[in-house]
C-alpha cells in the first residue's frame, strides 16, 4: 500500500505529533504508516482522510497485486 500522508502533510503545513492529534491516533502510527511498516485500518484510514478531506482512496493506494 502507498500512502500520501507526507505529501498532504507538506501541504497542510502539518507535522506528524499535529495530525495524531487531529486524527486522534499515536505519533508513532503516523510514522509506521509513512515508513510502509504498518497498514492502518479502516477506522484509522477514515480517520486520517477526515482530516485532509479527502476521499481514503486518495491518502491510500493499493497496488494491483495486492488486490489479487
Amino acid at each position: 500500500m502507498k500512502t500520501k500522508l507526507k505529501e498532504l502533510r507538506a501541504r497542510f503545513g502539518m507535522n506528524q505529533t499535529e495530525l495524531a492529534k487531529r486524527a486522534h491516533i499515536s505519533r508513532q502510527t503516523v510514522s509506521l504508516i509513512e515508513r510502509e511498516e504498518f497498514m492502518p485500518s479502516l477506522l484509522i484510514a477514515v480517520k486520517i482522510a477526515r482530516v485532509f478531506e479527502e476521499p481514503i482512496e486518495e491518502v491510500f493506494q493499493f497496488d494491483e497485486e495486492e488486490l489479487q
